[in-house]
C-alpha cells in the first residue's frame, strides 16, 4: 500500500486518481502510523513552505519523513520540503537533500505554470520556487534558470512537476516509482 501523506498542502485527489489509473493501493492519511506502516510514501506538495513545515510538525509527519528507510516521491513543494531551506517566508526545511530553494527572478512571469522540457518529455509545472541543479538532481527544466526538475538521494526521490498531471509521461514517472523502488 502507498501512504499518500495528507498535511493539509498537498494534492491529494489528483494523485490519487493517478494511482487508482494505475491500478495501486494507496490511502491518505495524515497519521504518522499509518504512513510508516505503508511500503511507500508518496510526499505531494501545493501551496506555502512555511505554512507545510507547521503542519508537518504539528503532525509529527516531519520526524516520520527525516527517518524513513521507506521510498519516497515528493512532488512540487514535496521535493521543496526536502532541502534545508527554503526562501518562500524563510522557512527551514526538511534538511533531506542539501541545498536552499529559491524564488524566481520578477524579470520571469511567477509562478511558471505550464508545460516544460525535461529531458526528451514534457511535464506540467506550476511553481515560484526551485531547487538549484546540486549534486542530487538527476535530471533538470530551465525557467530563467536551469533547476532540479528531479532528484534522487538514498530512498528519496522528487519531481519539480507534477507528474499526476503530466499525461503519459508523467503516469510513467508514477508507475516507475510504483514497481520499481
Amino acid at each position: 500500500m502507498i501512504a499518500i501523506i495528507d498535511y493539509n498542502s498537498g494534492n491529494t485527489a489528483s494523485v490519487a486518481n493517478a494511482l487508482r489509473r494505475l491500478g495501486q493501493r494507496y490511502e491518505i492519511t495524515g497519521d504518522p502510523e499509518l504512513v510508516a506502516r505503508a511500503d511507500k510514501i508518496i510526499f505531494p506538495g501545493v501551496g506555502a513552505a512555511k505554512a507545510a513545515m507547521k503542519e508537518l510538525k504539528k503532525r509529527g509527519l516531519d520526524k516520520l519523513l527525516r527517518r524513513t528507510k521507506l521510498p519516497v516521491l515528493g512532488i512540487c513543494l514535496g521535493l521543496q520540503l526536502l532541502a534545508e531551506f527554503s526562501e518562500e517566508d524563510n522557512t527551514k526545511c526538511l534538511g533531506i537533500i542539501p541545498g536552499r530553494v529559491k524564488r524566481f527572478s520578477d524579470d520571469l512571469k511567477v509562478p511558471q505554470i505550464g508545460w516544460n522540457r525535461v529531458g526528451k518529455d514534457y511535464f506540467y509545472f506550476v511553481h515560484s520556487y526551485y531547487l538549484p541543479v546540486g549534486h542530487y538532481t538527476l535530471a533538470t527544466a530551465t525557467y530563467g534558470v536551469p533547476f532540479s526538475a528531479i532528484i534522487q538521494k538514498d530512498n528519496f526521490y522528487a519531481t519539480q512537476f507534477h507528474p499526476e498531471k503530466s499525461g503519459e509521461a508523467g503516469l510513467q514517472i508514477l508507475r516507475n516509482f510504483c514497481t520499481s523502488c
